[in-house]
């Protein structure tokens, strides 16, 4: 099987803390799966868990190159000389790293709040852009982006692959059988 989840915002990807923090055994019940890739513990969105070793590795691995697409709500207005550096690629201490694509958006419809909200500032604007990589390093959107001018303020990821978080409010999950996640890859 395969369920996608809604990560809620401080939630770590993976079944146990040790510090006591939410985890996925808060929101998910099904004995045997694990997480195919991570998410932040401060970034939300979509979590991919199967338990066919298999399907995780062909979504997680990085040679599957599976797109990743994020929204980010950025400290300052995206230009399309941000934008265009995202897709041109930056360096970053780890080596180079460019998105598959990057565009403004508008804020997503239908967001849900986030606890605690943000931080705002009344003499700083902030923009929503799109980011989709097909790369997974640690925490790269929010590297990328403040390597251009763009501190990430709020991160969702909204799709893997075929898969996105259509329908799903956070902690919220849907399943999909084996069978089906392998027909849509």
């Amino acid at each position: 099987m395969l369920i996608l989840l809604n990560k809620p915002y401080q939630v770590l990807s993976q079944f146990s803390d040790a510090r006591g923090r939410a985890t996925l055994a808060d929101y998910v019940d099904a004995p045997g799966v694990y997480p195919a890739g991570r998410l932040d513990y401060d970034s939300e969105g979509l979590v991919l868990l199967t338990d066919d070793g298999k399907l995780q590795a062909r979504i997680s691995q990085p040679r599957s190159k599976i797109p990743k697409t994020y929204w980010a709500q950025v400290e300052g207005t995206a230009g399309e000389q941000q934008l265009n550096a995202l897709l041109r690629g930056v360096q970053l201490k780890d080596g180079p790293a460019k998105a598959r694509s990057a565009a403004s958006i508008k804020p997503p419809e239908d967001l849900w709040s986030r606890d605690p909200p943000i931080r705002y500032r009344a003499s700083v604007a902030d923009s929503w852009i799109t980011v989709t990589l097909t790369q997974g390093r640690n925490r790269q959107v929010r590297r990328m982006t403040a390597a251009v001018g763009l501190p990430t303020l709020r991160l969702i990821r909204y799709s893997v692959g075929p898969w996105s978080l259509a329908g799903l409010r956070p902690g919220e999950s849907r399943q999909i059988s084996t069978e089906d996640a392998w027909k849509a890859l």
